[in-house]
């Protein structure tokens, strides 16, 4: 199998994880990064467009910022080519609506987003524990997103509800398997540390059967990157294992580490998502996190946005979900 790479930090799991993956094309916006970046013997190509329609290239992986993913990806489908593309799928419900119809049209998942947490060791066993239904349905999940820090300057205040959030909303979603139907922000006392930064907030997610998500996002916790999730049920409660699980005794107490970023921490799911993916793409198709996924995800960001300005309850409205993508959720009963 084939497939082009437009950023460095990938090509380590293309190269050395995956098994049976040749990368023979690259492209970025800086020609001069795709160079350096390009295995010996891939082409840098000059555009997405003439990566993506090279008879070279069978499958894609987007890593190029935002505003960009609309146009690769209905390049990609146009072409039928699998495509493993980065959060955010699109930037706006319009152009998921877009990317959606498109592949609708087309008739088979090409499209995986990179929602890294579904691949996720801990994760999975929690899901597993949930729908075994030895604990009852789900009631609450409490989900705690916090960072060591964050680029000054290039992380904004809008940041940690269109960019950050995304991850807590898709694992809820995908752990409760329920829908997102409304949304609310609290902003606590800022941090010292993050100076205007809007930071923390907590989220309320109302989901479509009456249960509850709360989302604590805090990026600048000094300590470094804790990532925590408990699900309270009828019968119980089951939550995730602090990582690294190894516990140190000695003179100075008893301790666990922190992983030092998120890359520490879900280093395994990346190269986890890459290698079912892979399979995936080599039967022309996409597994994992859908188009429908990445519009979902949307829609909670822009509803998390117009909270934190109203200070109210902001509803979502999602279209009917095509049967591509599954059967749809059951809503709760009035």
């Amino acid at each position: 199998m084939c497939l082009p790479i437009s950023r460095a930090s990938v090509i380590r799991r293309l190269t050395q994880v995956l098994s049976g993956v040749e990368v023979v094309g690259v492209t970025d916006i800086d020609q001069a990064r795709a160079a350096a970046a390009a295995p010996e013997g891939a082409e840098v190509f000059a555009t997405p467009t003439a990566l993506i329609s090279s008879e070279k290239v069978q499958a894609v992986v987007i890593c190029s910022w935002g505003p960009a993913h609309e146009e690769q990806l209905l390049a990609c489908i146009a072409a039928g080519k699998p495509v493993f593309c980065e959060k955010p799928l699109v930037t706006s419900e319009a152009a998921a609506l877009r990317v959606m119809e498109a592949e609708v049209a087309f008739g088979r998942r090409v499209v995986q987003v990179g929602f890294m947490r579904r691949f996720d060791a801990d994760y999975r066993r929690l899901k597993a524990v949930i729908d075994g239904g030895k604990l009852g349905s789900p009631l609450i999940f409490h989900s705690v997103h916090r960072n060591a820090s964050v680029p000054e300057g290039l992380y904004t205040s809008e940041m940690p509800l269109n960019d950050t959030l995304v991850h807590d909303a898709d694992i809820a979603r995908w752990l409760l398997s329920d829908e997102v139907s409304g949304v609310e922000v609290r902003v606590p006392r800022r941090s010292s540390r993050g100076g205007e930064l809007r930071d923390p907030v907590f989220v309320l997610l109302h989901m479509a059967s009456g249960a509850l998500v709360d989302v604590e996002i805090s990026v600048n916790i000094a300590y470094g990157s804790d990532i925590r999730g408990e699900v309270s049920c009828e019968e119980g409660v089951a939550a995730l294992p602090n990582r690294p699980a190894t516990v140190i005794s000695d003179s100075n107490g008893i301790r666990q580490a922190i992983p030092e970023d998120w890359r520490e921490r879900f280093i395994e799911a990346y190269d986890q998502e890459f290698r079912e993916w892979s399979v995936a793409a080599s039967e022309g198709t996409a597994t994992g996190p859908s188009t429908w996924d990445g519009y979902a995800a949307t829609l909670v960001a822009d509803a998390a946005l117009r909270a934190v300005a109203s200070g109210g309850l902001e509803s979502i409205n999602m279209l009917a979900k095509p049967s591509l993508y599954g059967p749809p959720i059951a809503m709760a009963a009035e």
